[in-house]
């Protein structure tokens, strides 16, 4: 026999399996994790870099802040006049040799390259989200090889794909790019989407190494 105290719940599980469509299940979609509405300005800090190859941040600073430019539906400001700021750490750097030929000289290389994005509140001095892990990953045949390049070469396709990336993380909100996201967002700010609607360039999907 059923206990009295069951029936209750049988019947509001009866009626919610009720008003799933047929053939469909349920399924949890949470809202994506946007600019709060807080925050109409943006600035882009100096990438932070914090491997030991020299020079990465000031490339990649600039590929970032012309991505902002192209796609236009965020004004970038000097950080006196921003309500919230982007800070970018470049934090892996990976040359791994793939192939050797007979002289076991290098012939295909694989460049690995790891940034975490955060998108600060000024009027707080909080980081709103986190997002860890956004990662490039470039293979390329040796400059001395027919269609080769250098690691430098391999270094600026490396950086077009995280300025779109990070670009898109920030714009299009959690869950758009590949890593492990901490989800940190302040549930007394709204999430807003940007206050001009545009279409931005079309962003290839990065492979994930893990």
């Amino acid at each position: 026999m059923i206990s009295r105290r069951v029936l209750p719940l049988l019947a509001l599980l009866a009626g919610a399996a009720a008003c799933a469509p047929e053939g469909t299940d349920i399924q949890y979609n949470p809202a994506p994790q946007l600019i709060p509405h807080s925050i109409q300005k943006i600035a882009l800090r100096h990438v932070i870099n914090k491997t030991q190859q020299f020079g990465l941040e000031d490339k990649l600073t600039i590929a970032v802040r012309d991505e902002f430019l192209r796609n236009g539906q965020w004004e970038i400001v000097p950080e006196n006049q921003a309500s919230g700021i982007v800070q970018v750490t470049i934090n892996l750097y990976v040359l791994q040799p793939l192939t050797f030929d007979a002289s076991l000289v290098p012939t295909s290389f694989k460049l690995r390259i790891g940034t975490d994005v955060q998108l600060i509140d000024v009027k707080t001095h909080t980081a709103l989200w986190d997002q860890p892990n956004i990662e490039a990953i470039q293979t390329y045949a040796a400059d001395t090889l027919p269609g080769g390049m250098t690691e430098e070469m391999a270094r600026e396709a490396c950086w077009d794909i995280l300025a779109r990336e990070i670009v898109k993380r920030v714009i299009s909100g959690f869950g758009t790019v590949m890593g492990t996201a901490a989800r940190r967002v302040s549930g007394e700010t709204p999430s807003t989407p940007p206050p001009a609607e545009q279409e931005g360039p079309n962003t290839p999907i990065i492979s994930n190494p893990y």
